[in-house]
């Protein structure tokens, strides 16, 4: 019997992953492509910027599915009065141009930050937050 007992106890971690690994994926999770890695340029903006999908935004709105959206409307995040009212919506064009110069594209933002000149690299930032949805 104590054999028994103390098979039964080895067994039961084998058994929960068995039924763990049994779970059914739904054809959207396994259809979901994982998100793209950031590139290299992006490092400064990940100082402030996070950009996984439901996580708090911090010193910088979450920029995950940035695209498309319109500028302050990011829920989550206070932004600046000049960030709320300047409707600007989030495409290839209007990230780059904010990205090469925030306070030219919405002057009173509180992004302090000064540019990037860089078109390589703005280009590589703006395809990685058109890829975030």
């Amino acid at each position: 019997m104590t054999k028994t007992i103390f098979l039964l106890a080895a067994l039961a971690p084998v058994a929960a992953l068995a039924s763990v690994s049994s779970v059914p994926v739904t054809a959207a999770a396994a259809a979901a492509p994982p998100p793209p890695a950031p590139p290299a340029a992006f490092g400064p903006c990940a100082t402030c910027h996070s950009v996984k999908k439901g996580e708090r935004s911090g010193f910088g709105p979450n920029l995950f599915g940035v695209a498309g959206t319109r500028s302050g409307a990011i829920a989550g995040y206070a932004f600046s009065p000049a960030m709320k009212k300047a409707d600007v919506v989030w495409n290839r064009d209007t990230l780059d141009r904010f990205i090469a110069a925030p306070q030219s594209v919405v002057p009173g933002t509180k992004m302090a930050y000064p540019g990037l000149k860089d078109p390589a690299k703005r280009k590589a930032i703006v395809d990685y937050l058109m890829a975030l949805k």
